[in-house]
């Protein structure tokens, strides 16, 4: 018994085809952008935890080289958040009593880069920040 099909039913079938990956292939980057992301938020909120310790136990934050030695989670020594999508800084007061922790995204030459959440940012307060490959502010957006 011979299946065949008309070339209408196949023209439907690869209509279907289009259509379900048009609609897949930009969620699936969605998905892959929210990843990412959260992998920053992760890495700033790890070196957030560790600085409030660092500055409990000696009343100033640390720079990057102290907080490697006292919590080698917090700040990796390749810098760069557990996925290795962003690297991680620490730009401190000359006071030593403000911090801001920077994930700056790491370009991938074989993907599209995320340009809406280039830098993440997070200080001494909690307050979080965030801009794009233009330097606008897009808190809002990338931190939720």
């Amino acid at each position: 018994m011979k299946s065949r099909f008309t070339v209408k039913e196949v023209l439907t079938a690869i209509v279907v085809v289009v259509v379900l990956a048009a609609i897949a292939v930009p969620m699936w980057r969605t998905h892959q952008l929210r990843v990412r992301r959260q992998d920053a938020m992760n890495a700033l909120r790890a070196l957030q935890t560790a600085q409030d310790d660092y500055f409990g136990k000696h009343a100033r934050y640390a720079n990057e080289t102290q907080l490697r030695a006292s919590a080698p989670k917090a700040l990796p020594d390749k810098g760069r958040s557990s996925r290795g999508y962003y690297q991680l800084t620490i730009q401190k007061s000359s006071d030593e009593l403000a911090y801001s922790a920077v994930a700056r995204v790491v370009p991938i030459e074989s993907e599209v880069a995320d340009t809406r959440c280039v830098e993440l940012r997070i200080d001494q307060n909690g307050r979080r920040f965030a801009v794009d490959a233009e330097g606008v502010d897009r808190s809002a957006d990338c931190w939720r």
